[in-house]
């Protein structure tokens, strides 16, 4: 009996520790390993943009993250990723943060958000020599409008709903719909009023008249959906930056 009950004790205190490692937060194993890895897709300007060159990234995001793992007293790793895999990422433990993604239904079905600290409007966007075309969704919406999405992207559901009527190029990452725009095999482009007014002063595309902004979205960082202890401590970190002007700071610096 004395025999059994030790077995039960060692088997027991087995499956309490095997349970314990794995409800291990990640902010513990960040703690533990001094690295903050960061999902990020590198493709939304001023948010997050890659330098292929030095395989550097820059942006609003950036910012924020190096401005957590400060906090943390550990470094940041960025890990590409892009928009179709970004909640697989998070959830598979690829990464254990991503930066600024849109808040919705069938992203929170498989994982946790942040705070919000950043609002965005969508609307749709067009070459300065085709703005003369449009004057609102209407005219979008017709067979012989090509419009240009990239796969995985809220933007994409977006663009099935809004133009159903319309021809809808889908690109895949790192492409981006409005450089089919630029190029001239497509007519049309939706994205945020975020990334219009940077593509607008580089590459001169223009809001299409009478299209008013639509959807507007808050949007958060991506974190694993059972690990409320690391949600929490984001959480309060943003609260916290919030009350120091830290994210108004950054949002003049990208132009927000």
């Amino acid at each position: 009996m004395k025999n059994f009950l030790k077995v039960a004790a060692v088997a027991a205190f087995g499956i309490a520790a095997s349970g314990a490692a794995q409800a291990q937060s990640a902010l513990q194993e960040i703690l533990s390993t001094g690295v903050l890895k960061v999902g990020t897709t590198g493709d939304w300007n001023p948010m997050s943009v890659r330098d292929p060159a030095t395989n550097s990234y820059k942006g609003f995001d950036i910012d924020v993250m190096t401005e957590l793992a400060n906090d943390l007293g550990v470094e940041v790793e960025f890990v590409p990723t892009d928009w179709k895999t970004l909640v697989n990422g998070v959830v598979a433990g690829q990464y254990h943060i991503t930066g600024s993604a849109s808040i919705s239904p069938a992203r929170m079905k498989a994982a946790g958000f942040s705070e919000s600290y950043l609002s965005v409007e969508i609307m749709p966007f067009t070459s300065a020599e085709n703005a003369g075309k449009f004057d609102g969704y209407d005219a979008i919406n017709k067979p012989d409008v090509k419009v240009a999405t990239t796969l995985g992207t809220t933007f994409e559901k977006l663009v099935r709903e809004w133009f159903p009527d319309a021809d809808i190029k889908v690109v895949e990452a790192p492409a981006r719909g409005y450089q089919e725009v630029l190029a001239g095999r497509a007519d049309v482009f939706i994205t945020s009023n975020i990334e219009g007014s940077t593509l607008g002063e580089k590459f001169g595309v223009v809001r299409v008249e009478g299209a008013e902004a639509r959807t507007p979205s808050p949007i958060a960082m991506l974190l694993p959906q059972a690990d409320q202890v690391w949600i929490n401590y984001v959480n309060n970190w943003v609260k916290l930056k919030q009350t120091k002007g830290f994210f108004e700071a950054n949002k003049a610096k990208w132009g927000l």
